[in-house]
């Protein structure tokens, strides 16, 4: 993972050698160990510039595997990603009304707020129509979070098209596709230790989400309050996303993607299906977001774009193999 990042880091219209990222970096940690010959220039490009930008990456690259694998276990529904639950759709809403209407109450800080508000008030719906007697049933929450998408994705589409300034719409378009372009440190704070928390949480209850995975029977034959951990644990995976989305954008397919690929690899215990996830899911959004500014100089491809592109032929082979295996049971 360091070396994905520092090697990252090096990448651009500017390109920086591997050992000097390392010396740059080592200097700003460890300044009377490591010295500091750099420019002034490539001291600024790599500490203020790049390294912010690579490292959200890897925070919501890590935080989606996590929720996608969490998600997949709690619907059992292997093709199941965390947008199921409207939370995206609602961070879209929000983003878009600020860059549309060009609010700023909160200053730099009024897109990521106007975005995790919108989450949060989207899986507050969703979670209000798929509550029935006290419980909320994976199907029910699936409907609720398809109709809730579907309805808040229409708004936001209108509020665009009603936007006058094309500069206005671009950036909102821009953002609706992902982005982490203009990362700045203070934006890193808050998701890292959300997805800190949030990810040895989940870890804790590996062995439940095994159970989960299995059938809601086997869960309760286990001891374990199904309908109180899937609460908590919805609620987790809405607030890491909405965290997430509020800082980067809508950026599809890596919840799907991930969590599959690393199945294949460790097997489907979530003590360790949940870290690995983590990690590859880190290093995988990293190498994306360097293709994505770099493909097509000097101008950027939204991540969403590139996600879409490597996730949609990946989506397509998962409901091959879906159908394989159904085939094979008969």
């Amino acid at each position: 993972m360091t070396v994905s990042v520092v090697a990252a880091v090096g990448i651009g219209p500017v390109g920086i050698a591997f050992g000097e990222v390392w010396r740059i970096i080592g200097h700003r940690v460890a300044p009377g160990l490591i010295s500091g010959t750099q420019t002034a220039t490539d001291a600024t490009i790599i500490v203020d510039l790049r390294l912010p930008r690579v490292l959200l990456g890897a925070v919501v690259g890590a935080g989606l595997a996590v929720v996608g694998t969490a998600i997949q276990a709690l619907v059992r529904n292997p093709l199941a990603d965390p947008y199921i639950i409207g939370v995206t759709s609602g961070a879209s809403l929000g983003a878009v009304t600020v860059i549309v209407l060009g609010l700023t109450p909160f200053g730099i800080y009024s897109l990521s707020t106007a975005a995790f508000a919108g989450a949060v008030l989207a899986f507050v719906a969703v979670y209000l129509m798929a509550r029935q007697g006290g419980q909320v049933s994976p199907l029910r929450l699936i409907l609720a979070g398809v109709a809730v998408s579907a309805l808040l994705s229409a708004i936001t589409s209108y509020i665009v098209i009603q936007a006058n300034d094309q500069n206005t719409v671009r950036s909102a378009l821009f953002w609706l596709l992902g982005g982490l372009s203009g990362t700045r440190w203070p934006e890193l704070t808050i998701p890292a230790v959300v997805l800190l928390c949030g990810t040895v949480f989940l870890i804790l209850q590996g062995r439940a989400l095994n159970a989960m995975a299995v059938g809601e029977e086997t869960a309760v034959t286990l001891g374990i309050d199904v309908n109180r951990l899937r609460k908590q644990l919805v609620g987790l995976c809405a607030l890491i996303t909405g965290v997430l989305v509020a800082v980067s954008g809508s950026i599809g397919f890596v919840a799907l993607m991930v969590p599959h690929a690393v199945r294949f690899l460790v097997g489907s215990d979530h003590r360790r299906v949940l870290p690995v996830a983590a990690l590859v899911g880190a290093i995988f959004l990293v190498w994306v977001d360097v293709a994505a500014r770099t493909v097509a100089q000097p101008v950027e491809v939204p991540i969403g774009v590139m996600t879409s592109a490597i996730g949609a032929p990946f989506f397509l082979w998962l409901l091959r193999r879906q159908d394989a295996r159904s085939a094979g049971r008969t």
